[in-house]
């Protein structure tokens, strides 16, 4: 399964760096068990690759609502700012 996924770099509040991932789920069940699965899935696969995670979430949509899951700071950051732009794909 391809998923589309956004990697960025932040300042933290504390003025370090962090960098994180957040995964586009087009199809979740939403339960934590699914959610976790797919998100260490995605996260594994992304470093894999060479990339430096710090954070990571999941976005899907439940309802008719976008939904993020994952590190609760930021779910926090991405609940203000929005769904960022998906600038990767992987196949997990």
């Amino acid at each position: 399964m391809w998923i589309n996924f956004a990697h960025l770099r932040e300042r933290s509040t504390s003025g370090s760096w962090i960098n994180f991932a957040v995964f586009e789920a087009k199809f979740t069940s939403g339960t934590n068990s699914d959610n976790n699965t797919l998100l260490s899935q995605s996260t594994n696969k992304a470093r894999a690759s060479g990339l430096r995670i710090d954070q990571y979430a999941l976005v899907f949509v439940q309802h008719g609502r976008i939904q993020f899951y994952g590190d609760q700071n930021l779910v926090n950051y991405l609940s203000r700012s929005g769904v960022p732009q998906w600038i990767h794909t992987i196949n997990v």
